[in-house]
């Protein structure tokens, strides 16, 4: 429920006993209680699958609570940009979608007006070099269909950027984004006068311009608020996660020596019973004072992938590939590279040079220019996770990744990314974007492929499982390709060979 006059001016949005899940079997939030206050910059934390992007979607009034309010401040406007873009936009051209931004009504609340925009070429110009994609020929009239999937994820972002809304909502908006492209977001971040809320695995990124942080926990689905950047937080709520453990230490102490005392007068009779009563009346009430001690994020547990057996000689053969210049290949390059057993190649290059569709071809199908030899098992990691099908439940995708049936090791490999026995009865596509990552890894481990295929696979996971997939894919003895924007991870991976589809 919403309420469009806010009790309290200072805030722009605030929770007020909000209460919000997907049916009965999946609660969200209850009696969420915390206000946004006006130029605040926040972020938002909670592990995979607390809620954090249905958050958004409450304040954005793209869902509605089940029950308290949710008070918006009046007139004001709210922009987030799309994780996918919609398809009725692929063919509409990079001036057409952003005027779109405009032209219909922005997420507030009691309006309904267009916003027309009258210099929307230079604002576009303005908003593609924060997110460093200035520069292309005749961008504006490109259709949206004709780049790459970064780069679309730039251009959705730059549809949130572009709309100056008094409430900008960013769900991880460093995916896709290089160092670069970090750095003019940070900046813009920084210098931004109004109220931001973000979503991000990124810690270093974080820190640089969050003045406080919103935490979901997923165990007792409240919300936290705490001031102070992401080290901040995460020292504050370590010294309170100490606190309370001790709290509770002492009270078991006290609690066991009650109820040892309690059992000793009982069996004494007489008025030492009423004095047993009471001593177990003071252990319930001990029992009771009791801190729910807050669950901090796990953490996946090491893994192996295991490569498929009696791998031998060339897994793959690269004799030519071509790059992209917009969506036609321009270029055709030879080279020769061999991947064998045990050999890991980087793909390197710019959003739209091509890699994406490269990793595709040879995923999909034998392309001129690759040949896998055959027998060879391929598993392919895909940026959207379209290799998963988001209509089966997380158990169905995980037995047919195994192809044998063992329940057992099907139980054992989910548990270790985190996929408890309720998600695993869940449809894919109602899972959060971490979490169908983990569920992507998880069938890769269930697999054992030949070749190893990663398009971007540091994407929306919790930046605290990354060391963990690093040294996963370090050890991994079959033949591998990968692309990843992130250098920190790559650095943690062994890597033997570089094709820059640029050079």
């Amino acid at each position: 429920m919403y309420g469009s006059q806010m009790a309290r001016e200072e805030s722009v949005i605030r929770f007020e006993k909000v209460s919000f899940g997907y049916g009965h079997n999946k609660p969200i939030l209850e009696e969420v209680d915390f206000p946004i206050r006006r130029g605040m910059k926040m972020a938002v934390m909670g592990q995979n699958g607390a809620g954090k992007s249905t958050l958004f979607a409450l304040m954005a009034g793209m869902l509605e609570s089940e029950s308290g309010i949710i008070h918006v401040s009046r007139g004001m406007t709210i922009a987030t940009a799309p994780q996918v873009l919609p398809r009725d936009q692929i063919e509409l051209t990079v001036r057409e979608f952003f005027q779109k931004c405009f032209s219909e009504p922005s997420l507030r609340q009691g309006s309904s007006e267009a916003r027309p925009v009258y210099d929307i070429d230079p604002r576009i110009d303005d908003v593609l070099e924060i997110v460093n994609l200035k520069g292309h020929t005749k961008v504006h009239d490109r259709v949206m269909k004709s780049f790459s999937g970064g780069q679309q994820a730039r251009l959705l972002l730059a549809s949130a950027l572009i709309q100056n809304p008094d409430l900008l909502l960013l769900d991880e908006p460093t995916n896709n984004l290089d160092t670069a492209g970090i750095e003019h977001l940070t900046k813009f971040l920084v210098d931004y006068e109004k109220t931001c809320i973000v979503i991000s695995h990124d810690a270093e990124f974080l820190n640089a311009f969050t003045t406080g942080v919103l935490y979901l926990d997923v165990f007792t689905r409240k919300v936290e608020q705490y001031h102070g950047n992401y080290n901040t937080v995460l020292r504050d709520i370590s010294i309170r996660i100490d606190a309370e453990n001790r709290k509770n230490a002492q009270l078991e102490k006290k609690i066991q020596e009650n109820k040892d005392k309690a059992n000793f007068f009982a069996q004494k009779g007489g008025k030492m019973r009423l004095v047993a009563k009471k001593m177990r009346t003071e252990v319930e009430e001990m029992e009771e004072a009791k801190v729910d001690v807050r669950k901090e994020d796990r953490t996946i547990r090491p893994f192996t992938i295991h490569a498929q057996e009696k791998l031998s000689g060339t897994v793959l053969a690269l004799t030519s590939y071509s790059v992209l210049k917009g969506k036609k290949p321009v270029v055709k390059k030879k080279v020769n590279i061999s991947l064998r057993k045990n050999s890991h190649l980087l793909l390197k290059g710019p959003n739209g040079i091509g890699k994406s569709t490269l990793l595709e071809r040879i995923a999909l199908g034998t392309p001129e220019g690759v040949l896998i030899t055959a027998g060879v098992k391929v598993g392919y990691y895909r940026q959207d996770f379209s290799t998963l099908d988001f209509e089966q439940t997380v158990y169905k995708a995980l037995e047919i990744a195994m192809g044998q049936p063992d329940e057992q090791r099907l139980r054992a490999v989910a548990a270790g990314f985190l996929l408890t026995a309720d998600v695993m009865e869940t449809k894919i596509g109602s899972l959060s974007e971490g979490q169908k990552g983990l569920v992507a890894f998880a069938s890769l481990v269930l697999e054992r492929p030949g070749l190893l295929i990663l398009d971007e696979p540091t994407n929306h996971i919790n930046f605290r499982h990354l060391p963990i997939i690093a040294k996963a894919l370090d050890s991994y003895a079959g033949a591998m390709i990968l692309v990843s924007h992130v250098p920190e991870f790559v650095a943690q991976i062994r890597i033997d060979e570089i094709l820059d589809l640029e050079k």
